[in-house]
């Protein structure tokens, strides 16, 4: 990641064309610009941009000042600045379009008695002051603009729409279409920064300082220049700074700025604790296990501010269409006020007068603003509830997901084993049963077996004469002179027990001794309390099928997929297996048809990697999760899931709304204006106005619920 400050850069077209220009150089992933900060941040290919960052930010705005800076010490963006530099900002703007406004309701009122001056002087001052003033920064823009060689944007079509009825002698229409269109850009504006708030919230909870304990004394420095193993010390209502582990000290730790989970979790020695968390009770004293830039914070903060800086196909497609659509526009406007007055269909002044209508009419405003600030709403929502989306067009993609397939252990199910039944033949205790298997499983680290020590009175326990493993089947032991089987059916039929059945339900261990079998011990993986409302609510919302890829036996696997209730399974699978499955499954799916993986992030990566959409389970503190999926749930919650794919088809519905809207409506007003019908005042509302409704709603996927 390479940062730059851009002192003084405060004009956010200039930044949107430095950002535009710097995402179309070779290697470039992702550039986005922070206002609060000055901080431009670019994810590239790790090659040297600086002469090129350079050469951009002079040729667009020569007065900046461009340095290079690493990634420590950088501000992090504060709500309340945040705040206060809107309020700041609309203040001041306000002061200046009040007056202009001030100035031409006057001009209005006394526009006769202006006119009757000499030669009309009285009419042009009032007027001209007032389109000056609340026209300056549009001005502005333009000649700087034209000056970079970049004039054909909206700053453009309102400048040159103005002047020419100012010469046309439209005074009062040009000065109403520069007052409300400015106007309009600065309410589009504060509402755009305040849906970034949503952005901004999670970004706040960058830790600021750190007390670090050093030779006995308390010392207060930031994050960034704590070492690893040294120990920080964290007082209750206090936030955690960095990724460590409990040395002593017992609390409730509060994950909810990471994961959006409210419910607080216990904290006590040898546990491991995030930074960005809150610790509410008691003091801790943590040992610093990472330092602050390979933090799950810092890496969580990072992949959020670059995810509203990779566009989805929509937007790509909004900024293309935009480059051309207004030279076409333009063209357009040309065309009408030259080709009727040659044909006698009317005066040259009448025809250029429609012609600036068309020109105000068209102004591409709402789909340039509105259609990133959805996507940006939508990366917030989730952001706020603990799950990371990769940018727009991750969720453009969401939107169009099919099918769902899932790893089982570790994401439909806790990957934690446990003894969930044991059934004895007639006369055989369960108590005795589970012991005598215990006894030979007490000494293996294997999950199976562990569950069944666990499950066990390790004063029952007894110590075998001998013991044999037999690979892939179980354990052969002999306990005061008898032998003892504990192992699979397999085992079993080759030591002489014939048609023992294995229940289709986890994974059974059976248990003989001697020439008797004694019965079977039943040790499932837990599944997850959500996975079967998590799949019966994804069937809900339309997709077609969900499936459980595992590498688990197909007796174990089937219990799962028939217990959570997806559509089908495979068992079996290596991880190679499971890209083989899913590249087979994307072959039958349509091209706008996506498929989804769900896994737990480290060993399930190259499956994350193939799926149209990997969605990693559990990522708080998984660095796999975190570089290798396109979404990241930051806890455990399964229902996330579904709650993610309905947010995203929000989204792109809220985004092709505002599409629609814009040019349904431009279309019909663009009609009138050249039929005559519409004037300069229709003109503002189906600019400024379809900007202000496109903008508003788009904010709705803010308060996504």
């Amino acid at each position: 990641m390479l940062l730059y400050r851009l002192q003084d850069l405060n004009c956010q077209g200039c930044a949107s064309m430095i950002e535009a220009e710097i995402m179309a150089i070779s290697g470039v992933i992702g550039a986005r610009f922070d206002f609060d900060t000055k901080i431009l941040r670019i994810e590239n290919d790790g090659s040297n941009l600086d002469q090129k960052v350079e050469e951009i930010v002079s040729r667009i705005e020569p007065s900046v000042i461009v340095t290079s800076i690493d990634g420590k010490n950088i501000p992090s963006p504060n709500v309340a600045t945040s705040g206060g530099f809107l309020l700041e900002r609309f203040q001041k703007e306000g002061k200046r379009l009040g007056a202009a406004a001030f100035i031409f309701a006057a001009s209005l009122i006394f526009r006769e008695r202006l006119a009757a001056t000499s030669y009309g002087i009285g009419e042009y001052a009032f007027f001209l002051t007032a389109y000056f003033l609340s026209g300056s920064e549009v001005l502005l823009n333009t000649l700087r603009n034209l000056k970079n060689r970049r004039g054909l944007d909206e700053f453009f079509l309102m400048s040159i729409a103005t002047i020419a009825a100012i010469f046309i002698g439209q005074l009062p229409e040009a000065v109403a279409v520069m007052l409300f269109y400015s106007t309009g850009e600065l309410l589009q504006e504060i509402s755009a920064s305040k849906s970034r708030n949503s952005i901004r919230s999670l970004l706040a909870t960058r830790p600021q300082y750190a007390q670090v304990l050093r030779e006995g004394t308390e010392i207060k420095v930031k994050p960034e220049n704590v070492h690893v193993n040294e120990l920080i010390f964290v007082r209750p209502g206090e936030k955690i700074p960095l990724d460590g582990i409990i040395e002593s000290g017992i609390s409730q730790i509060d994950q909810s700025p990471l994961t959006g989970e409210p419910v607080p979790i216990r904290a006590e020695p040898g546990k491991k604790v995030y930074g960005g968390s809150i610790n509410l009770r008691g003091a801790l004293t943590i040992r610093v296990t990472s330092p602050f830039e390979e933090t799950t914070i810092a890496r969580v903060l990072e992949m959020v501010e670059f995810a509203v800086a990779r566009k989805s196909p929509t937007e790509r497609f909004i900024t293309t269409f935009a480059k051309y659509y207004t030279p076409a526009v333009v063209l357009g406007a040309l065309t009408v006020a030259a080709i009727p007055p040659l044909f006698g269909a009317g005066t040259f002044t009448n025809w250029v007068y429609r012609a600036l209508v068309l020109l105000v009419i068209s102004c591409p405003c709402a789909l340039v603003i509105s259609i990133p600030l959805g996507y940006f709403g939508g990366i917030g929502a989730a952001s706020r509830r603990g799950v990371l989306i990769k940018g727009g067009n991750v969720l453009d993609a969401l939107s169009s997901a099919k099918i769902v397939a899932f790893d089982k252990t570790g994401t439909l199910t806790q990957g934690v084993f446990k003894v969930t039944d044991v059934v004895p033949q007639q006369g055989v205790s369960k108590e005795g049963l589970i012991s005598l298997a215990a006894s030979l499983e007490q000494g293996s680290n294997h999950p199976i077996a562990r569950s069944i020590t666990d499950a066990t009175d390790v004063n029952t326990l007894q110590t075998p004469e001998y013991l044999e493993e037999m690979a892939g089947k179980g354990l052969r032991g002999f306990i005061e002179g008898q032998r003892i089987l504990v192992g699979n059916s397999k085992l079993l039929a080759e030591n002489g027990f014939k048609n023992i059945e294995d229940p289709e339900q986890g994974t059974v261990v059976h248990v003989a001794q001697g020439h008797t079998y004694l019965g079977f011990i039943i040790v499932s993986d837990i599944i997850r309390s959500d996975a079967m409302h998590t799949i019966q609510a994804l069937r809900e919302s339309g997709l077609s099928q969900s499936i459980m890829l595992t590498g688990d036996m197909d007796n174990g696997a089937k219990w799962v997929a028939h217990k959570v209730g997806v559509d089908r399974y495979v068992a079996n699978l290596l991880p190679q297996g499971k890209v083989l499955e899913l590249n087979t499954i994307k072959a039958q799916l349509g091209s706008q048809e996506k498929i989804v993986f769900v896994g737990d992030g480290l060993n399930d990566a190259p499956a994350l990697a193939t799926a149209d959409i990997g969605i990693a389970m559990g990522g708080l503190g998984s660095e796999a999760s975190i570089e290798t999926a396109d979404v990241v749930i930051l806890d455990d919650a399964l229902s996330k899931i579904a709650d993610t794919l309905l947010l995203a088809r929000r989204t792109r519905k809220i985004v092709w709304q505002n599409i629609i809207l814009a040019l349904a409506t431009k279309a019909f007003f663009i009609a009138l204006g050249i039929a005559g019908i519409a004037g300069m005042w229709e003109a503002v509302f189906a600019d400024v106005g379809v900007a202000l409704l496109a903008v508003l709603n788009s904010t709705r996927t803010i308060y996504f619920k």
